[in-house]
């Protein structure tokens, strides 16, 4: 009976020491964002101020939805429009070559 016992805490605590092992993922927090957040354009700003401020996109995205939700791209960033004005821009993730 003793010796069925240790046999069952011995296989316990190696199946809780199997649970235990997880990989973690670290993204440095300069990373997440860029430097280059603050150049963005900003929520509520125009069609219009977007390319005077930052030239014509690389490519437009037709406005999918109601209401329309409208995305252009630009060579580092992405800003996404609720008809006429933005409502995000969020920076393209580009992977580092190995």
């Amino acid at each position: 009976m003793k010796t069925l016992l240790h046999g069952l805490v011995l296989v316990s605590s190696m199946l809780a020491a199997g649970t235990l092992h997880a990989d973690t993922l670290s993204i440095p927090v300069g990373e997440q964002s860029g430097s280059q957040a603050t150049s963005w354009p900003q929520r509520g700003v125009s069609f219009d101020a977007v390319v005077r401020g930052w030239g014509e996109p690389a490519r437009r995205h037709a406005a999918v939805g109601q209401p329309p939700i409208t995305r252009w791209d630009y060579d580092s960033f992405s800003v996404y429009f609720e008809s006429s004005h933005v409502i995000d821009s969020v920076r393209q993730h580009k992977p580092k070559a190995p």
